[in-house]
């Protein structure tokens, strides 16, 4: 018999079977006392909170859409998106998020009826706001 097998044999109490010296050196090795590593945290997903100033404003009267990030970089870039026709489409109002993680849009809108609008960025959406527009 090998005598590494015989060794391995020994060592394992009979109990490890062992078919190379390189496979007992390894089947050893990896029977240490070192604890598991614990599996690595998932990133926290980003959020956006938007509120609006208004619910119901005249046609081109200006409020604001404002809210807070969470787990999002300071300076991240946000977008103000309406629903036109069932398609969420960017409006120009855009601002970097601040130190304090808020951000505060100016809004004026045209099309009367309830407007649905959301905010974009950094990979995250955040809820939809409604604006009847009269």
């Amino acid at each position: 018999m090998n005598p590494a097998l015989t060794r391995a044999l020994t060592l394992g109490a009979g109990l490890l079977l062992v078919t190379s010296p390189l496979a007992a050196a390894s089947a050893l090795a990896s029977s240490s006392d070192t604890p598991p590593r614990p599996a690595a945290q998932a990133a926290p997903r980003p959020a956006l909170l938007a509120k609006s100033t208004v619910n119901s404003v005249r046609s081109w009267q200006q409020f604001r859409v404002h809210g807070t990030d969470r787990h999002l970089r300071a300076g991240t870039r946000v977008t103000l998106q309406q629903l036109q026709h069932n398609k969420w489409v960017s409006l120009p109002a855009q601002m970097n998020t601040s130190h304090t993680h808020t951000y505060n849009l100016r809004v004026m809108l045209g099309m009367k009826g309830v407007n649905k609008l959301r905010v974009i960025g950094g990979g995250a959406t955040s809820n939809v706001v409604q604006v009847n527009v009269r």
